[in-house]
């Protein structure tokens, strides 16, 4: 059974609980992942876009199957600010395993976090964007449009090409945010089933699917 992600602007302290955007809520000493840019001239390191973070006691009761721990934080990271209309050296490749591009993260932690900061050079503003509250519910679907998570891709290409994964997480397209895909594209968080169930969130690759 999928679970469908409903998300909203909100004003009320998402710190510690689940949301899209924002910044992530690491325990001390997690680092944030960050890649090497190498472009001619000084190396430097760029951080990657923060997605989202699960509280995963929050999806627990719409885990109807229990394939996902119902402890701790799950935290997905892609190089996707090129798809929200910003300038980045870093592009998520269309297909297969994207390398340090994509980092998804489990942490048995879920107490004592604080949000990590990161400024726009010279300036006292947060790189993030204003976090959004998420709600879980189950969807018996098991596929369809829209941010899901463990579901089937509704692309029957995907499906085919990774029939042993599970979508941890699809993300589709948002004006709202200005986010896209190319042309009326997703992003699929794939994982192998083997993989999910021995917690081996390092093994996730990325397909992106778009018409």
């Amino acid at each position: 059974m999928a679970i469908r992600l409903n998300i909203r602007p909100t004003s009320e302290d998402l710190r510690g609980k689940s949301h899209w955007w924002g910044a992530p809520d690491l325990s001390k000493g997690m680092p944030y992942p960050y890649v090497e840019v190498n472009d001619g001239s000084e190396p430097y390191d760029e951080p990657l876009t923060f997605i989202c973070q699960i509280r995963l006691a929050e999806l627990a009761e719409a885990d109807k199957d229990n394939l996902l721990p119902h402890t701790g934080m799950l935290y997905f990271f892609a190089a996707i600010d090129s798809f929200l209309g910003e300038d980045s050296p870093l592009l998520l490749p269309g297909s297969g395993y994207a390398g340090e591009l994509v980092r998804v993260v489990y942490s048995a932690e879920e107490n004592d976090l604080e949000p990590y900061e990161i400024h726009w050079y010279g300036t006292d503003e947060s790189i993030f964007r204003e976090a959004e509250a998420i709600e879980f519910l189950a969807d018996d679907a098991q596929t369809g449009d829209g941010m899901l998570m463990l579901c089937r891709p509704y692309a029957d290409e995907v499906s085919e090409q990774y029939p042993d994964h599970v979508t941890l997480l699809q993300v589709d397209e948002e004006d709202r945010w200005n986010l896209r895909f190319y042309d009326c594209g997703t992003l699929f968080f794939m994982i192998d089933k083997d993989a999910l169930r021995q917690r081996q969130f390092d093994r996730v690759t990325t397909e992106l699917y778009y018409l």
